[in-house]
């Protein structure tokens, strides 16, 4: 049995274990106990990993893997369950702001990721969830910053002091748009 300050500090059945205890571990104990604790957690709150596939219900690349199987990470749908085909897709519309060199543009879409697939861009900015009259409202409000002719605008202060209030939580503009479309899908439910 070891007896100095780095020795294992977990008691099982048999009693304390006193084994080596794990150089930089953030508990002294030795690396079976680590991989044991490692297991119940993992068995009781689940692992964050990149799904197997997307999720057939807010299309998330992110879920949480527990012993019994997967679930989304956004939507929490079980990964394997088809979703009923009767239910239409929920319709989320978003006003998008996507860079362009140094222009951006502000639209609207309720399919961002076909819509934007059309537009040439360097980087997704932002989503805001809304439709046509708040992206109208931006327009109107970022009128000094409009390119001549279209939905085009000159990425200046107010308009990037704008996105990065959008942006302030850091959440990536996808990751919140499946998240907005997964909470329209539990509503419907």
């Amino acid at each position: 049995m070891v007896t100095d300050a780095a020795a294992c500090t977990a008691v099982d059945e048999f009693g304390p274990c006193g084994a080596h205890a794990e150089p930089g571990a953030p508990l002294a104990l030795c690396t079976p106990h680590l991989l044991a604790a490692h297991d119940w957690v993992a068995r009781e709150h689940g692992v964050t990993d990149v799904l197997p596939g997307a999720c057939l219900l807010c299309g998330s690349r992110v879920g949480v893997r527990y012993p019994s199987g997967w679930v989304c990470a956004v939507c929490e749908w079980r990964v394997g369950e088809v979703p009923d085909g009767e239910l239409a897709p929920p319709r989320v519309d978003v006003v998008y702001y996507v860079r362009w060199r140094e222009r951006v543009k502000i639209g609207t879409s309720s399919n961002p990721r076909q819509r934007l697939a059309a537009i040439p861009h360097d980087e997704v900015l932002a989503f805001e969830r809304g439709g046509r009259a708040l992206e109208q409202r931006r327009h109107a409000g970022f009128a000094a910053s409009r390119w001549p002719g279209g939905e085009w605008f000159r990425f200046d202060k107010p308009i990037v002091r704008h996105v990065a209030e959008l942006a302030a939580d850091g959440e990536d503009p996808w990751s919140r748009y499946d998240r907005w479309r997964s909470e329209e899908l539990a509503r419907r439910m």
